[in-house]
Parts: C-alpha cells; sequence; structure tokens
C-alpha cells in the first residue's frame, strides 16, 4: 500500500475482505468469530471489534442479534431468487445504515456516561462548596 502501514484492525478486515471478494466467504456465510479473530491474529477483541465495524460500515457484514456477523448479500446478489438473499439483508446499504445505527447507540452511550460523570462532578464541587 505505498508505505502505508495498516493498523491491525484494517489488516483484519482487508484479510476478510479479500477472503469475501475471492469467494472464500460467501453471501450468507458467517464470518470468524471473535474468538477465532483474537486467537488468529493476535489480538485484543476491541480490533477484532473495530475491524467488523468498519466491514458493515462499507457494507461486507451485517449482524443478526443472538447470531453472529455475516457475509453481507451485494446489491447484485439481492434478487437472485434462492429464498435467503431477501430475508434480512438488502445488501450493502442495510449493512451501512445497521453500522451507523451501532455507532450512534455506543456515540449515546457515551455521551450518557459523560453526562452523568460531569454531574457528579459538579455536585461534588457545589457539596464542598458549602
Amino acid at each position: 500500500m505505498g508505505g502505508t502501514v495498516l493498523l491491525t484492525f484494517e489488516v483484519i478486515a482487508e484479510a476478510l475482505r479479500e477472503r469475501i471478494r475471492s469467494g472464500g466467504l460467501k453471501p450468507g456465510d458467517a464470518l470468524p468469530t471473535q474468538a477465532v479473530l483474537m486467537a488468529e491474529y493476535g489480538t485484543s477483541s476491541l480490533s477484532v471489534q473495530k475491524a467488523m465495524a468498519l466491514l458493515k460500515q462499507d457494507g461486507y457484514a451485517i449482524s443478526r442479534p443472538g447470531k453472529g456477523a455475516f457475509v453481507a448479500y451485494s446489491d447484485a446478489d439481492g434478487d437472485s431468487g434462492d429464498g435467503e438473499a431477501g430475508n434480512g439483508s438488502v445488501g450493502g446499504t442495510a449493512a451501512r445504515v445497521e453500522a451507523l445505527e451501532l455507532a450512534l447507540a455506543r456515540t449515546l452511550e457515551q455521551l450518557t456516561s459523560l453526562q452523568g460523570r460531569v454531574e457528579a462532578l459538579e455536585k461534588g464541587v457545589t457539596e464542598r462548596d458549602h
């Protein structure tokens, strides 16, 4: 990549993208679990989570609550008539929307946590002033 050093999560995401592009992983296939990727790359769960978020953002993966992450159906595959294509995935757009919703939910959680911490600090300062 022209001298650019990729971060671990980028390496994981690119390796999975390549497996998808080459057909090693097909639409609807389960992606390797977090534990498998952590062992394979000798990395933390955070790096694996960031890689998965990147894949979802780029439209390569989609999550199914309670089941894991799966290869997303491309827009071209979406109407292949194999029964599963129309079941829960509309292609890359759906995966990108899901990734954005997840990022928004995490951001909201962080903001709520920060707001609570600020309020606690302000309360502590007020109590010390009296």
